[in-house]
């Protein structure tokens, strides 16, 4: 039995083509989706590309959608492979698998958020120390974004917030998990730096 031979991913063609693609597979199918997004403006070097599937998809079910794909598509040798999704009432079992998977390969990431996405929205604007909850987070997301729920306002994220919430994050998990977060934190700054970091390293090489 022969095997089915990977393809390359077809990269869209545009005003200006990027250096790197970020494959995203989310628990979320609207949050998520919407705020990584941001990225994708033209006048950056990142193509995000999601993986879409069912709202609040188990973990297992976001494994299966990212290995699915990297079935059929062949990363190149610059792009990455991210799993994004909250603690919540998941297991250590259940996170485990999509850790050990991040392990398999360098190009390979693995972002939790506990107890969940919104609280990196909510670093965006404030420290976020003393969320014990998903409803004290999202009381205090409500703070800021009154009319929040689900929907995001793309142009009310600016650099600097995101710099701010990756700085926010980092003091957070100190020292630094090696897993995932076992109390209210976000690793999902390290993807974040990934992505900033290319389009930092596109304008210092003009």
């Amino acid at each position: 039995m022969s095997l089915r031979k990977r393809r390359r991913f077809v990269r869209p063609q545009g005003e200006r083509r990027y250096r790197k693609m970020f494959v995203l597979a989310t628990e979320g199918s609207k949050t998520e989706s919407q705020y990584f997004s941001i990225f994708n403006d033209k006048d950056l070097t990142v193509h995000i590309k999601f993986l879409r599937g069912r709202d609040r998809s188990a973990p297992a079910q976001v494994l299966k959608r990212m290995r699915d794909y990297l079935k059929e598509f062949n990363l190149t040798s610059s792009d990455e492979a991210w799993l994004v999704v909250d603690k919540d009432q998941w297991t250590d079992e259940q996170l485990l698998q999509l850790y050990e998977w991040a392990k398999e390969d360098d190009s390979y990431g693995f972002a939790l958020s506990n107890p969940k996405f919104e609280l990196w929205l909510l670093l965006h604007f404030e420290d976020g120390k003393g969320v014990s909850s998903s409803q004290v987070c999202s009381e205090r997301l409500k703070r800021y974004m009154p009319d929040y729920d689900k929907d995001i306002n793309k142009r009310k994220i600016s650099r600097t917030m995101i710099e701010k919430a990756v700085k926010r994050a980092k003091e957070l998990d100190a020292p630094a998990c090696s897993d995932w977060p076992r109390s209210a934190g976000t690793t999902v700054y390290k993807l974040i730096e990934n992505i900033l970091n290319v389009n930092t390293a596109e304008k210092k090489g003009k």
